[in-house]
């Protein structure tokens, strides 16, 4: 009877139409080179908070899901992904719109995505309740582990240098001290405004980092528009059923992986795709099609894309640690509808995650009818002027942050932080380790202190818990695995020469 509640509630007006909404977005924005579903979300999330919390989340939840299928469309139709998880995309993608098959690439990439995003959301509904009552076991010791786990992640998620991460990482770290400390309540750092007691506003600070500071990094780099060629061929639309089970078990095991790695702390769908498309090659009967136009190798790009979801979302309600980007938005979203995510979530607010994975398979469905129906229209889009766009997002910012609290001080802080987000875009410094810096510093500082304060300030606690020293194996795996990788990599490369 709960599953039954929570999809019929699904199609109040009001909640319906937030959902649809949502997906429309998430469709425009994911389509737009650039415009990233992490932005989409972010610049939207300040609007859901008008609504009550199952509209509101009816929305986030089919922006999220719609950017990440619609970042395949321009992938497919001018080789460049529209968020980065469809990166992977564009090896057979645009190969076979150049063929005369973009409309049948664009229906395979409409269908294999929400493939992917509704068996990740079965895995959610499985593995998550759990996962939650497993982690009920956890007392503060454990959660300190596991907030140090969540930050050893931004060795992961640092792109060009771990060094530039690490720092960018501390950085998120040290302003996660800002406002009332959490023991004895004294103000750090709060430069006498009232505004900062409760610390940065995390919803202001995304929407800065993601939203104005990617507009201001395009205005800077933008150059004279070309002319956008998108043609949708009439050549094989729709996909047979032959054609569906013959991709099907290349499907499923790009889904299988891809939720494995999106529940993992720092890792995404172009982590995902890239890892399935290369092992799909490798079991296929077909490799020397891969990279020239394969079916085979779209689909599971796609599948894996939307696949990394329900991964994130497992980790993100189930523990309180981001997936990935899209997920720290989320967290910060439900606190401020007053619900902490972690395992008291799934006691204290049931209802609310059951409503909230019902939402992600609902979203889905729209997702397939509104793709299969609509492809002829996403060259059109993409032909909209950028000028225009970087108008409406600025505009939406601004608003959508002072609206959030009320607060000048929040859109003060937004627009620090935009113009942080410009130069981190300008020095090539990943904006993960400073939202898991951010995000996480705070949990790990309570728990460290709440458990040194339980054991008047004995540090052995934290090494006696079969727990804990689980989590510090995988931490320890974690850290050395890149290096092992890389060294295996160069081993290789020198026995090739």
């Amino acid at each position: 009877m709960d599953w039954l509640t929570a999809f019929a509630g699904i199609f109040q007006p009001s909640v319906f139409f937030y959902l649809v909404i949502g997906v429309v977005s998430g469709a425009l924005i994911g389509t737009l080179p650039g415009l990233t579903a992490t932005m989409a979300v972010a610049v939207l999330t300040p609007i859901s908070f008008w609504l009550p919390p199952a509209s509101g989340f009816a929305m986030l939840i089919g922006v999220y899901n719609s950017a990440i299928w619609s970042g395949g469309i321009s992938a497919i139709l001018i080789n460049t992904p529209g968020t980065p998880a469809s990166m992977a995309s564009t090896f057979d993608g645009y190969k076979l719109s150049q063929k005369g098959y973009s409309g049948l690439a664009l229906n395979i990439n409409t269908i294999w995505s929400v493939f992917g995003g509704l068996f990740s959301t079965i895995c959610l509904a499985l593995f998550s309740f759990p996962l939650a009552r497993f982690a009920l076991k956890f007392g503060p010791s454990e959660f300190a582990v596991v907030a140090l786990f969540g930050l050893t992640m931004m060795v992961s998620v640092s792109q060009s240098s771990i060094l530039k991460g690490l720092l960018v990482g501390f950085l998120g770290l040290l302003l996660s001290t800002v406002g009332l400390e959490t023991i004895h309540g004294f103000k750090r750092y709060t430069l006498g405004m009232v505004g900062l007691l409760d610390g940065l506003n995390f919803v202001a600070v995304m929407i800065g980092l993601f939203g104005i500071g990617e507009v201001l990094y395009q205005i800077y780099m933008d150059e004279p528009e070309e002319k956008i060629e998108a043609k949708v061929e009439t050549k094989r639309q729709l996909p047979s059923l032959k054609l569906l089970f013959k991709l099907g078990p290349y499907n499923f095991f790009a889904a299988v992986i891809s939720v494995i790695i999106g529940a993992i702390p720092g890792a995404g769908g172009d982590i995902a795709s890239i890892i399935s498309w290369g092992q799909a090659k490798r079991i296929s009967k077909h490799p020397e099609e891969y990279g020239e136009g394969s079916l085979e190798g779209l689909s599971v790009t796609c599948t894996a894309n939307n696949a990394v979801i329900g991964g994130a979302m497992t980790t993100m309600l189930s523990l309180g640690i981001p997936g990935d980007a899209v997920t720290a938005i989320l967290i910060g979203s439900l606190m401020m509808y007053g619900m902490t995510p972690g395992p008291m979530l799934f006691i204290e607010n049931r209802p609310f995650v059951l409503t909230l994975i019902a939402q992600m398979v609902i979203a889905n469905i729209v997702i397939l009818i509104f793709g299969l129906t609509t492809s002829k229209i996403y060259p059109k889009i993409l032909k909209i002027k950028k000028n225009t766009l970087w108008v409406v997002i600025f505009f939406s910012c601004i608003v959508g942050t002072y609206a959030i609290n009320n607060s000048y001080t929040d859109v003060t802080v937004m627009a620090i932080f935009g113009i942080v987000g410009f130069f981190f875009r300008m020095l090539d410094l990943s904006n993960g380790p400073f939202i898991l810096g951010l995000l996480l510093g705070g949990l790990l500082e309570a728990n460290l202190r709440r458990t040194l304060a339980m054991t008047m300030g004995n540090y052995s606690i934290f090494f006696k818990s079969p727990i804990s020293l689980t989590l510090y194996l995988i931490i320890i795996l974690s850290l050395a695995l890149p290096y092992v990788n890389s060294w295996r990599k160069k081993r290789n490369q020198s026995k090739e020469m």
